[in-house]
């Protein structure tokens, strides 16, 4: 009976283990302007294909900037035989976080750009993502 218990703790502390690794999303804080932006994407490292991309951003109060034009945009330098690679995805505003797709060609090192238009000025965070 004890080892059986004792089996099950392991079992268990191991299941729990896996569950926190695989949560947790890739996660970035930068700067845009006078915005602090946080971007989370659902995958740890980002993977070729679907990553599902959600943005948070916040002004110089701390209060949450929901009337904003938020749009990915991602690029792969070219490399010999391989020409350079850009897209771009446009966010939704779901309660106050932007959501948005962004779809990884290959896997390696993508520079991708928060831009974030609110009136007539733009900001933008950069950040360097590895997709494998």
């Amino acid at each position: 009976m004890k080892d059986v218990k004792k089996k099950l703790m392991i079992l268990t502390a191991v299941l729990l283990l896996c569950g926190v690794v695989y949560a947790k999303d890739y996660e970035v804080k930068k700067k845009a302007g006078d915005y602090d932006v946080n971007v989370k994407i659902d995958k740890n490292p980002p993977v070729v294909g679907d990553n599902n991309v959600e943005i948070e951003i916040k002004d110089a109060k701390g209060g949450y900037v929901t009337d904003a034009v938020v749009v990915v945009e991602y690029t792969m330098p070219a490399m010999p035989g391989m020409p350079a690679m850009k897209y771009k995805a446009i966010t939704v505003l779901d309660g106050n976080a932007y959501k948005g797709k962004i779809n990884l060609a290959m896997s390696g090192s993508w520079n991708v750009e928060v831009k974030i238009t609110k009136g007539d000025k733009t900001s933008k965070a950069k950040l360097s993502i590895d997709a494998q």
